[in-house]
C-alpha cells in the first residue's frame, strides 16, 4: 500500500506544486496545527447561550479525537511518515518534519470532527468546516506530511467523533430539558 501512495503523493508534488499553491497550503495546514482554531472557536461557541451546545458539542469532538487518534490510533499503527520512507523529499519540504507518527492525519481529524459536530447543531456552520476540512486534508498530502489513507481515516474517525459527541451533548441536553419541565 505504502508505494502506491507513495506514487500519489509524488504526482503531487510533480504536477500541482507551485509556488502560490505552495504558501497556500502551508498557511491552511498551519491553520489546523495543534487544532488550536478549533479549540479556540469551541470555547467562544461555548460563550453565547444560543451556540454553546455547539461548542460543547465541538470540544468533546476534539477531546475524543485526542485520545483516540493521537494517543490510541497514532501510537497503535506507529505509521511513519511518508518523507521517512522517501527521504528524497527532504530538501524540498515546505514544512518542518515531526516526530510523531503518520496514521491518522490528526488535522484532518480536528476538521471533520469541527464539521460534524457543528453540521448536526447548525448546516451552515458544519458546511464551512467540511470545505476548510478538505482542504487542509489535501494539503497535509501536498506537504508530503500523510499518505491518502491517512486523511481519508483522519476524516472519517472525525466524522464518527463528531456523531458521538452529537449524540451525547444531545441527550444531557435533552435531560436537563426534561428535568426542567418536570420541575415547572
Amino acid at each position: 500500500m505504502n508505494a502506491f501512495e507513495i506514487t500519489i503523493l509524488d504526482f503531487i508534488q510533480e504536477h500541482l506544486r507551485f509556488g502560490f499553491l505552495d504558501k497556500m497550503m502551508v498557511l491552511l495546514t498551519r491553520l489546523a496545527d495543534d487544532g488550536i482554531v478549533w479549540i479556540v472557536l469551541a470555547i467562544a461557541l461555548i460563550c453565547f447561550k444560543q451556540t454553546r451546545k455547539m461548542g460543547i458539542t465541538l470540544g468533546l469532538a476534539l477531546l475524543l479525537g485526542l485520545l483516540v487518534g493521537n494517543l490510541g490510533l497514532k501510537n497503535l499503527f506507529a505509521r511513519p511518515r511518508p518523507y521517512t520512507v522517501n527521504d528524497s523529499i527532504v530538501p524540498n519540504m515546505l514544512v518542518e518534519r515531526l516526530k510523531d507518527f503518520s496514521f491518522p492525519s490528526g488535522h484532518t481529524r480536528c476538521c471533520f470532527e469541527a464539521g460534524m459536530a457543528m453540521f448536526l447543531c447548525d448546516k451552515r456552520f458544519g458546511k464551512v468546516a467540511f470545505v476548510l476540512g478538505g482542504l487542509i486534508g489535501f494539503s497535509r498530502m501536498y506537504l508530503y506530511m500523510h499518505y491518502p489513507t491517512d486523511v481519508l481515516a483522519g476524516a472519517a474517525l472525525g466524522l464518527i467523533n463528531g456523531f458521538v459527541a452529537f449524540i451525547i451533548i444531545d441527550k444531557i441536553y435533552k435531560a436537563i430539558d426534561n428535568k426542567k419541565s418536570k420541575l415547572a
